[in-house]
């Protein structure tokens, strides 16, 4: 029994010390109230029967209050029969535990039925119809409500930004200025939350300035929703003045700020600021956690998870989740299904948001197996959880399972439709990609940014100016051409289509640009021969931008060197790769310089540089210096690299296109036995030279040719015309 409930039935009340022992029967049944056991609950008032004060208003309130949060109805009706009449007080509590229990209906019936209410009854109407989603029927009471007091205003304000009607909240927030009544730190907060649901940051900003007119910037809740706002904006600094000005911080105030370091990547920051709070809960260990997995630190989102269980926390669903994503993306099947079983022992994996983590995390470790009997496993499926099973067995390349499944799922969205368009595109079956997106535009769904990149992708690796060209004008039409994403998915599509013009006309026109976007436009101008202008945008982007080169980015440099004969400054920007950018160069950069050699007849540095290489070179480094060998007719160096071609022929790593170049070497020099025995072994490890390759735009439909082949379906036609045209040229 509860010590302070024994001391009660053991005090023997008088005159003196009534009053006392009454203040002590209140303040149990409020403590029993909100924490207590029924058991508890009904012992006390069988002592206050008994000693004849559980019929005094105020006990009887409280017993009242105990009965209808322990949601004992029965119980809480045989006290109001005791009660002489009407009492607004009992009508209220018995409103707001209704609404509590879901029963707004019975709610309003006793609202309707009170003789007289007062602000409490109105507000607590107002509140219950926001709570369950009846806004309109909310807003009909708020209207005629005749207490407008700050406290019913904000029950409709922050009901309405719970609904989701942020604009509609300002609407109501600027009537309760215009009525002259001083809003309160509930009102500030929900305000700043709809500017911040609807990006509105001029207004955010306005209401800054209200804040401080109304005195509430010190309060704690308002201070959090400042926090929150001027991350939101940008505003960094002024956010973490906001934080260091606070005389109190809760979790949110410090998740808040610890987010922040971690958006700017300072993990550092971010690890001191989580170490410096003076207390912890899962919720704020959850957050760190979830924050390091979304911003892709997986390693130290398991660190932190290690940690958490090692103070003797227990992780909620949230926090299991970003686990479960951090094991994905390492692809660390073992601790997965640790974890795993962790769930199903604690009876948590009937959770939408767990079953879809593990759908997600076995798809991610090539489990799709595994991830099936999860998704079998759901009773209930959510569009979420087919999506995530749609794009497994997309990420895996197993179409044909998740096509199938595509089309029986009950309803899609642009996540659904995306996903198995990725697919497609992953696995260049590019004919289904836009056979999928014109049923997707038939059925109605709108596609998103990530649906534009995949087909944009397609169209790239296809050549396909056409369709490109289509794709750009329905983004024109949506008003995204220039989100970084889409607009760097362009440039590609245009350079590897061709239209270096137009990829360089979005590039321009790019409010915004990113690492990827710089590395795209480089790249593009190098491989459409415009080294020069490659080179001079890799310049610019130096001077004009913080971005720094990567690896990518010199490739493109390095083969625009070498494709203009500019060999000094390719070998310059090569040898500054480790000691300026902090790069160090990898295989694909050492062969570039040993094509840049080749291709200007310095076969022996190009031999030396090789043989110098601080591991084994690639194949394609031999195939760029016998390139070279045959260029400049030097059997010498060649019969070296034909040597090393031989011991990376024994390891399986080397390409049919270097033998093929091996024999034409040797044929040019008269070699004819050579020639046979390259063209022997050839055929013994079952390699064949690539055939040539060539296609053709019509009517939005790509049409391939290959040397030799009779596979098209106008084959005849095409090779009668050919004949024409032969015939035509000879005369």
């Amino acid at each position: 029994m509860n010590p302070a409930l024994k001391s009660l039935f053991s005090t023997n009340p008088n005159n003196k010390n009534f009053k006392f022992y009454v203040e002590k029967c209140n303040h149990l049944l409020k403590s029993i109230s909100s924490k207590g056991s029924v058991r508890e609950g009904t012992l006390l008032h069988g002592h206050l029967l008994k000693m004849g004060i559980s019929s005094e208003r105020y006990v009887a309130v409280k017993l009242l209050i105990m009965y209808l949060n322990f949601r004992k109805p029965a119980e809480a009706n045989e006290i109001v029969k005791k009660f002489n009449g009407f009492d607004a007080v009992v009508h209220n509590c018995m409103i707001d535990a209704n609404i509590r229990w879901g029963n707004i209906e019975e709610a309003r019936r006793l609202f309707d039925e009170m003789p007289e209410r007062n602000e409490v009854s109105w507000t607590a109407l107002i509140s219950g119809f926001m709570k369950h989603g009846r806004v309109e029927e909310s807003m009909w009471y708020f209207e005629r409500n005749p207490f407008q007091s700050v406290v019913s205003w904000t029950a409709a304000i922050s009901g309405l930004v719970q609904n989701r009607s942020s604009f509609e909240a300002l609407k109501v927030f600027l009537r309760l200025l215009e009525s002259e009544t001083k809003p309160n730190e509930v009102t500030f907060t929900s305000v700043v939350k709809a500017s911040l649901e609807l990006g509105n940051f001029r207004f955010g900003m306005s209401i800054i300035g209200l804040i401080v007119k109304f005195g509430f910037e010190n309060y704690l809740s308002v201070s959090n929703s400042l926090i929150t706002l001027c991350l939101r904006m940008g505003e960094i600094d002024l956010a973490r003045r906001i934080f260091d000005r606070m005389e109190q911080r809760d979790v949110v105030s410090w998740t808040a700020i610890l987010d922040m370091y971690v958006e700017m990547g300072d993990l550092g920051e971010a690890q001191r600021i989580f170490d410096e709070m003076p207390e912890r809960n899962v919720v704020s260990w959850c957050a760190i956690i979830a924050r390091y997995s979304q911003k892709g630190y997986p390693k130290e989102a398991l660190k932190l998870f290690r940690r958490m269980f090692e103070e003797g926390f227990k992780p909620n669903v949230s926090c299991l989740s970003s686990v479960l994503s951090a094991l994905a993306t390492l692809e660390n099947l073992r601790a997965g299904q640790n974890i795993h079983a962790q769930i199903l022992k604690t009876g948590i994996d009937g959770d939408i948001f767990i079953d879809s983590s593990l759908i997600d995390f076995y798809c991610k470790c090539r489990e799709t197996k595994d991830g099936r009997m999860v998704f079998d496993s759901i009773t209930e499926k959510t569009v979420v959880s087919w999506n995530c099973m749609v794009g497994g067995y997309s990420l895996n390349g197993q179409m044909e399972e998740g096509r199938d499944l595509f089309d029986k799922m009950p309803c899609r969205d642009n996540v659904t439709w995306s996903a198995i368009i990725a697919g497609y595109v992953e696995n260049k079956e590019f004919d289904k990609v836009f056979e999928l997106f014109n049923e997707m535009l038939l059925s109605g769904e709108t596609p998103n940014s990530s649906t534009f990149s995949s087909l944009l992708c397609a169209c790239a690796s296809m050549a396909s100016l056409e369709n490109g060209r289509n794709l750009h004008g329905k983004l024109i039409k949506v008003g995204v051409q220039y989100d970084v994403f889409l607009g760097t998915a362009l440039i590609d599509m245009y350079a590897k289509s061709g239209d270096i013009e137009n990829s360089k006309l979005v590039f321009d026109r790019m409010p915004k640009r990113n690492e990827v976007s710089w590395t795209v436009m480089i790249q593009g101008l190098a491989e459409s021969g415009f080294v020069e202008e490659s080179l001079a945008l890799f310049e610019e982007m130096k001077i004009t931008s913080s971005i720094a080169p990567n690896e990518l980015m010199l490739v493109s440099v390095l083969f625009a060197c070498s494709h203009s004969g500019l060999i000094n400054k390719g070998l310059q920007y090569f040898r500054s790769m480790e000691a300026v950018y902090g790069i160090k160069p990898k295989g694909r950069h050492y062969t570039c310089v040993v094509d840049m050699l080749s291709r200007s007849g310095r076969l022996y540095e190009a031999e030396e540089f090789i043989n110098n290489m601080p591991f084994q070179p690639e194949a394609n480094a031999f195939a760029a210096l016998l390139s070279g060998c045959k260029t400049y007719k030097n059997e010498e160096i060649a019969e070296r690299t034909a040597q090393k071609l031989c011991e990376l022929a024994e390891k399986g790593s080397f390409l049919s296109a270097g033998y093929v170049l091996l024999s034409n070497i040797y044929a040019s020099a008269g070699r004819w036995v050579d020639v046979s025995n390259i063209r022997k072994l050839m055929k013994e490890k079952g390699l064949k030279k690539s055939s040539g390759c060539s296609w053709v735009e019509v009517k939005n439909h790509v049409h391939f040719f290959h040397s030799e082949d009779g596979t098209h379906w106008k084959s005849p036609e095409v090779y009668e015309m050919l004949e024409l045209l032969r015939f035509e040229m000879v005369q």
